[in-house]
């Protein structure tokens, strides 16, 4: 998912940059990555979609997510009606700093994915209301907002919840805001996941790793 450039750094997420044009899905970014992706389990049977992968310089894919639900969209038309429901899990490769031969790679962690979800979520719900400009200085502050929150998961903005992950209970890092939900956690797979969504209860997820992701597409 390109809402980002770097999951530690503090990059503004680019509105509407968690799609591509219809019929160009990154499908090839998804099958390229060295890691299983997840989504919902088979109880979701509602539309399920592709965002776009994020990847180092080299080209390898470190992040991306798989979409259920209405696709969300900041053009006007759509922001005129009621939002849709929708959940966005993000799976991230899980590693620690490490040389690449060439540099340190950063290292990724719990608080890469609750980032990476929080800016996602931000992605979609800025106020229509707002003019391009207010836009730009709204979508700073809530995105330094939101990378602080990530990287303080035991602070009071958090709350704990257990959920499913291949049929598993697994801990999660939970918050709510007036723009949706976040949450974020890890598997035994060696990724963490991170998910946001709105119109969707976060309380009766569960997330499986993704058979064919081109099912997706």
């Amino acid at each position: 998912m390109e809402t980002t450039r770097r999951a530690e750094g503090r990059v503004r997420p680019v509105p509407g940059g968690a799609s591509t044009p219809e019929g160009g899905r990154a499908l090839d970014g998804y099958l390229r990555a060295p890691f299983p992706w997840y989504g919902l389990d088979e109880a979701f049977t509602g539309p399920r979609w592709l965002t776009q992968v994020g990847t180092a310089a080299d080209g390898t894919v470190r992040h991306g997510s798989t979409g259920h639900g209405e696709e969300p969209s900041i053009r006007p038309e759509a922001a005129a009606r009621e939002p849709g429901a929708f959940a966005v899990v993000v799976t991230v490769a899980a590693h620690p700093v490490r040389g690449d031969g060439t540099g340190v790679l950063d290292a990724t962690s719990v608080s890469s994915a609750a980032w990476l979800a929080g800016s996602g979520l931000l992605a979609y719900t800025w106020p229509p209301q707002l003019d391009h400009a207010l836009r730009d200085e709204w979508l700073d502050q809530q995105t330094e907002t939101a990378f602080e929150l990530a990287h303080d998961l035991e602070g009071p903005a958090w709350t704990t919840l257990s959920l499913p992950v291949d049929g598993a209970p697994r801990p999660f890092h939970y918050r709510e805001s007036a723009f949706g939900w976040v949450l974020a956690g890890s598997t035994a797979r060696d990724v963490h996941l991170g998910a946001y969504g709105r119109g969707m209860s976060a309380y009766g997820l569960a997330f499986t790793v993704v058979a064919d992701i081109s099912a997706y597409a």
